[in-house]
């Protein structure tokens, strides 16, 4: 079977290394760019992804590149704790939890994907498909007996399936991203979120050093429109990060010196995709953020990508009936990603912040007086079920590793 991807990012790359791993020797990888660069910033790893790439055979390698977090921790906007849980190992999971860097990952990903024998070629800008052939800008086709559509929130495979769409809708919030070089705080591997539930500051650490390298996100609502900004990579001085985050300065944290310290600050709208009715239309099917573009909001985004990869090779490695394949992976996955995408538009297990602040606007000094215990773990451990990564059924869970003798 001829299997050609559309897009070279995480999802793309992990659904090529997983179809090799099942048997499938013709796949093809098409990527836009003219050249594959480590580009982007940090991002999480949960332990459901990543026991997908551990089965994979890339333990060691994230064990080297990136960092394992040990605590996930959320404050309100004085830096007071709200609710604080182990992460990874530490939490009772077989996998730990690990921050990289976005580009690392990728790139860790595509010399496993040429290493095996997977075609990635660059320079093919998609520009249209039949229902056996894919066309692209520079002239060229490729013909395939599938075509999995994985070139991200702005897919052009999803855009020739769903014309009428439009653009990707935006909330009215705006995420600053950068990463600079600090000290670490509290355990030194955790993660932590502060914020009211409009204004919000992310920081985690992605790499080792002295000082390591702290990667972080601020986000506040933005009057304008969405247009205005749609540029992914648009690059933003530190003072207009700064103007909002100026008093932020925790006993434990100097959100500000963060920010001044980073070496360049990127600008995202923060944008998803509605839910679609069905993924699959004939031989052609979506997967991660074309699929289900959410709100990162629960570091679940390259996550859910891992997991799409992982399915849809499991399905079309038990069948000769590409049909049925298909119709099982968008039965597993189209449904809880249906789920999580419309419980990010409600914030996720980051409500917490949210409902500190509207019960306690100017503080507290009592969390269980405002935010009962048993209130913030069942919000906790609801959003754990709910993109699948409750430790228990993680652990049971059977794996989606599988051959084929193709």
């Amino acid at each position: 079977m001829r299997i050609l991807i559309i897009g070279g990012g995480i999802g793309g790359l992990t659904a090529a290394l997983s179809l090799r791993a099942a048997g499938f020797t013709e796949i093809t990888v098409a990527e836009s760019v003219a050249e594959i660069r480590p580009l982007g910033v940090g991002i999480n790893l949960l332990p459901h992804a990543v026991r997908e790439l551990t089965e994979l055979g890339l333990a060691r390698h994230l064990d080297e590149r990136a960092r394992a977090t040990a605590e996930l921790a959320y404050h309100n906007r004085f830096g007071s704790l709200i609710w604080s849980e182990p992460r990874g190992l530490a939490a009772g999971y077989r996998w730990p939890q690990y921050s990289i860097h976005r580009g690392e990952l990728q790139m860790l990903l595509l010399r496993e994907v040429e290493a095996s024998g997977v075609r990635v070629l660059t320079g093919r800008e998609l520009t249209s498909f039949g229902t056996s052939e894919a066309e692209f800008a520079d002239g060229s086709t490729l013909a395939f007996d599938l075509l999995v559509g994985a070139d991200g929130i702005r897919s052009t495979v999803r855009g020739r399936l769903y014309p009428d769409e439009g653009p990707p809708p935006w909330n009215g919030l705006v995420l600053w991203r950068g990463t600079t070089h600090a000290a670490p705080f509290l355990t030194g591997r955790s993660m932590i979120m502060a914020g009211d539930g409009e204004r919000k500051f992310v920081a985690y650490p992605i790499k080792d050093g002295d000082p390591p390298l702290i990667n972080w996100i601020a986000e506040r609502p933005v009057a304008g429109q969405a247009a205005d900004r749609g540029d992914w990579n648009r690059r933003v001085p530190a003072e207009e990060v700064l103007s909002h985050f100026a008093e932020w300065r925790f006993d434990w944290l100097d959100v500000p010196g963060l920010i001044a310290g980073a070496s360049a600050i990127y600008e995202y709208p923060m944008v998803d995709r509605d839910p679609l009715p069905r993924w699959t239309h004939g031989r052609v099917t979506l997967l991660g953020d074309a699929a289900h573009a959410m709100y990162p909001v629960g570091s679940n985004g390259a996550s859910q990508a891992i997991l799409d990869a992982r399915v849809l090779a499991f399905h079309l490695a038990g069948t000769d009936d590409i049909d049925q394949a298909l119709a099982a992976y968008e039965h597993d996955r189209r449904p809880p990603t249906t789920a999580l995408c419309l419980a990010n538009r409600e914030l996720g297990p980051e409500i917490v912040m949210k409902l500190a602040h509207e019960r306690a606007p100017d503080g507290f000094t009592d969390i269980e007086r405002i935010l009962p215990r048993a209130e913030l773990a069942a919000i906790a451990a609801g959003y754990k079920r709910k993109a699948g990564f409750d430790p228990e059924l993680l652990n049971q869970r059977p794996s989606y590793t599988c051959s084929t003798n193709r």
